[in-house]
């Protein structure tokens, strides 16, 4: 239970710290500045067979990048199709961020068994 309640705060500085930077940063200016992706949905998630599907109402190409809860990235990939490999990913929480197009961007909680 404690280590819930300590990946739970983790998650929130990392969150904080984002925002924080984004006021420093112009790229982050422009993805804070930008509009949520259209009908998105990320799915299983919990993701415990090594692929998520994530769709939108647009259904183009999605640039992903994936962080650990420290900020690290781990994953970066541009898809095509639903599908996205996670395989090489450990067990644990993880921020997906998800842009499609140059304006719409969104980022999410995944969870990784």
């Amino acid at each position: 239970m404690a280590k819930k309640y300590f990946y739970i705060t983790i998650l929130l500085a990392f969150f904080f710290t984002l925002s924080g930077s984004a006021q420093e940063s112009k790229q982050q200016s422009k993805i804070q500045e930008s509009t949520s992706i259209e009908g998105l949905n990320l799915y299983p998630n919990p993701a415990s067979n090594g692929k998520v599907y994530i769709t939108s109402k647009n259904d183009s190409n999605k640039d992903i990048i994936i962080f650990d809860v420290l900020g690290k990235k781990v994953l970066q990939s541009t898809i095509s199709s639903k599908e996205l490999n996670i395989s090489s990913l450990s067990p644990g929480v993880y921020i997906i961020k998800i842009s499609e197009g140059d304006t719409s961007s969104a980022t999410r909680k995944l969870i990784v068994r």
